[in-house]
């Protein structure tokens, strides 16, 4: 198992009464990229949150880096900090820098020094295009420019696995390519990476691997020219018929 970043195994999850993850297995092996892709209601962004127990898992196991999420003596603080966590929204503090938004967990969660945090920031910010931006604010910035601070922000932790869900669905399609361009030259760098998006070319571009949901469960996985091509499912080839007639409208 030492290779595989993430392992999750026979998972269940909902929201009170409600099931939506059902008996989900899955694996990341070290610098893998994995696309999680599927209808809304599928379960995708509820099965990211429940890897870092955002969403309290029902049963089953999660491995990240051989440390059993779900053995109540693991402490999941240390958890997601070895875990770097991208939304649909961008969740930067508004009254605060770009620098500081980046520096500020740097030196609450690592207890990083104020002068490496600031190193480090304007080196992941240079990395997604967006260091000449340090000093202004979120709302001074487009979305996709706020998202690409995102980005850096979950990159500056050093994670071990990368976990993106949806980071372009908020975002008009000029913008959304902008920030597709940073995480494809994310990618190229050999972190570990679950992503849920229904970006079809980025899906190609970047997945070693994708996975496809449908009620909670997976219920197709492969090579993406594969799965995107010649997908073996009925409802893989429904949906992907959908959103290429979305795509060419």
């Amino acid at each position: 198992m030492s290779e595989d970043v993430l392992l999750v195994k026979d998972l269940y999850a909902g929201y009170g009464n409600q099931e939506v993850i059902r008996g989900v297995s899955l694996k990341v092996s070290k610098g893998e990229k994995v696309v999680i892709m599927g209808p809304s209601g599928s379960g995708k962004s509820t099965l990211l949150k429940s890897i870092v127990r955002l969403v309290e898992p029902w049963k089953g196991l999660i491995y990240i880096n051989s440390i059993n999420v779900l053995d109540p003596r693991t402490d999941i603080r240390k958890v997601r900090q070895m875990v770097g966590f991208v939304f649909q929204s961008y969740n930067l503090f508004p009254h605060m820098t770009v620098l500081r938004n980046i520096t500020l967990p740097l030196e609450t969660v690592k207890k990083m020094p104020k002068e490496e945090a600031i190193q480090k920031a304007i080196k992941v910010l240079r990395l997604v295009g967006m260091e000449e931006f340090k000093d202004r604010y979120p709302l001074q910035l487009s979305g996709g420019q706020q998202q690409r601070v995102a980005i850096a922000r979950a990159l500056a932790m050093d994670p071990v696995l990368l976990l993106l869900d949806e980071p372009t669905s908020a975002l008009d399609p000029e913008l959304k390519e902008e920030v597709l361009d940073v995480l494809r030259d994310i990618a190229k760098r050999g972190i570990s990476m679950l992503i849920v998006t229904h970006e079809l070319d980025f899906a190609e571009d970047v997945a070693d691997r994708i996975v496809f949901m449908d009620d909670g469960r997976i219920i197709e996985e492969g090579p993406p020219h594969r799965v995107l091509y010649n997908p073996r499912i009925d409802r893989t080839k429904k949906f992907l018929r959908a959103i290429a007639r979305r795509v060419f409208r």
